[in-house]
């Protein structure tokens, strides 16, 4: 399964709400999210600084993922990315399919 990245950050609201209810019921509510679209959470992790939540999760394909990242972001209350993460193997793979390509002004 394609493997991502999670990156998540809480509006003002969504901190009143990680307050009221703790770490423990929003990473059960973030692996319901995942799972009933078939993916699975490898870790989450809650941080501080530029970001409030990182994860690592893997989801069936790119419009699962999509999904999970429409779901949480309508809510207003967290922003989230989810960031393709590639195998060694599938960066050999690209580097194998890379094309000519004449940049600007040369």
């Amino acid at each position: 399964m394609p493997k991502f990245l999670l990156e998540a950050s809480y509006s003002p609201e969504g901190v009143q709400g990680l307050i009221k209810d703790g770490g423990t019921k929003r990473l059960a509510v973030a692996t319901g999210l995942v799972e009933s679209l078939g993916g699975k959470v490898e870790s989450l992790y809650f941080a501080f600084g530029s970001s409030d939540v990182y994860g690592i999760v893997d989801m069936p394909d790119n419009e699962s993922a999509t999904a999970v990242s429409l779901a949480v972001n309508q809510s207003g209350a967290v922003g989230v990315s989810l960031v393709p993460l590639l195998t060694a193997a599938e960066v050999d793979a690209a580097c194998g399919k890379v094309p000519s390509y004449q940049a600007p002004g040369s």
